[in-house]
């Protein structure tokens, strides 16, 4: 495995477990548990295999990415910046309870990966297919977000 994916690899799934320890008892306390939810919303073990699968096609991208970029501050800036926003919505949503904040952050992050995958897609090709799960994925978690912010 090349070094670069190990590292991607650490750096995205460290982001998923600095956001559960600043979401506190998360998806499991009373106040989540006495929203009401999204007809849609998933059990809970699809949130883990979810994001355990957007976790590795995304660092597969960034690894294979970064070999045939070439502006990499830019690279890296987007990537930081999603790193933040994807940190900063456990402890927004699921500690202070701010929903609203919740909803911009994961808009935020939503409308970045897409960014990601428009831009770099002239570039990278096929490779930003890897992309599409994350984004997804954030298209179904924002309607979640929201449901949550309209309907309590």
């Amino acid at each position: 495995m090349k070094p670069r994916l190990i590292l991607f690899l650490a750096l995205n799934f460290g982001a998923l477990a600095l956001g559960g320890i600043f979401a506190g008892q998360g998806a499991v306390s009373d106040w989540y548990d006495g929203l009401q939810k999204a007809p849609w919303t998933p059990p809970g073990w699809v949130f883990g295999f979810a994001w355990t699968t957007i976790m590795i096609c995304f660092s597969i991208f960034m690894s294979m990415a970064w070999e045939k970029i070439n502006n990499k501050k830019k690279f890296v800036l987007l990537f930081s910046i999603q790193w933040i926003l994807n940190v900063g919505w456990n402890p927004s949503f699921f500690y202070y309870h701010n929903v609203l904040l919740g909803l911009i952050i994961i808009c935020s992050l939503t409308l970045l990966i897409a960014y990601l995958l428009v831009d770099y897609y002239k570039k990278l090709g096929s490779l930003t297919f890897f992309l599409l799960p994350y984004l997804i994925w954030l298209c179904i978690a924002t309607s979640l977000n929201g449901y949550i912010l309209f309907m309590n």
